[in-house]
């Protein structure tokens, strides 16, 4: 249980950066997206789990930003059980596998202008993450696939949905939306090298108990 939810909450703080800084990139994607957020929950004071449903297009922006970042990018090692042949390569016995999804997920024979935070790619798209594309794996596959996967995304939904919600963003003074720095640092997962620096603008005030 420890491993579950230090996962989910890792992985899915991790993840609202790297999908926030996507979004300051990409201003026509942030209005369309708050749009979403803003007439869905009209009126609301706050956003909770039952509001989730109607938000389609978030959905879609959090999926093309598990693309190009994932979380754990590497995902779990594999170890070979039977000495196999891979693509013209031989793999022993016993030999500790990593599965690259940050690369397969930029590879341009599966995806087109893999470099671009294009979220409507997958609008029409019966590509998920729920291990049977290949790919596209921000969670793994197969048996070992990430237990905290349904717990960390409706963590980042319910966070990124209040950020979109209650607040407009700009970026500090003398700053510029390109200026944001993208070097990832690898770690247990794989942060921005930078923390991520933003100024909160009210828009609908958070309810204070």
């Amino acid at each position: 249980m420890q491993d579950l939810f230090a996962g989910g909450s890792e992985t899915a703080a991790t993840s609202l950066q790297w999908t926030m800084a996507e979004l300051m990139r990409t201003p026509r994607v942030m209005r369309k997206v708050q749009d979403e957020v803003r007439q869905a929950l009209a009126g609301r004071p706050t956003v909770t789990e039952d509001d989730l449903g109607d938000l389609r297009y978030m959905r879609l922006v959090i999926k093309e930003s598990l693309r190009l970042h994932p979380p754990v990018p590497l995902l779990l090692p594999r170890e070979c059980r039977n000495t196999c042949r891979v693509l013209g390569f031989d793999v022993p016995v016993g030999t500790i596998v990593f599965v690259n999804a940050w690369a397969i997920a930029r590879d341009p024979n599966y995806w087109e202008k893999p470099e671009e935070f294009v979220p409507e790619r997958f609008e029409n798209s019966k590509v998920d993450f729920k291990g049977t594309d290949f790919e596209y794996l921000p969670f793994g596959a197969g048996r070992r696939m990430c237990p905290g996967m349904v717990f960390g995304l409706v963590h980042l939904e319910l966070a990124l949905a209040g950020l979109l919600y209650h607040f407009d963003w700009e970026m500090p003074s003398g700053m510029k939306a390109a200026d944001l720095d993208m070097t990832e640092e690898m770690g247990v997962t794989t942060r921005r090298l930078h923390d991520l620096r933003l100024v909160p603008v009210v828009r609908v005030p958070v309810p204070v108990e």
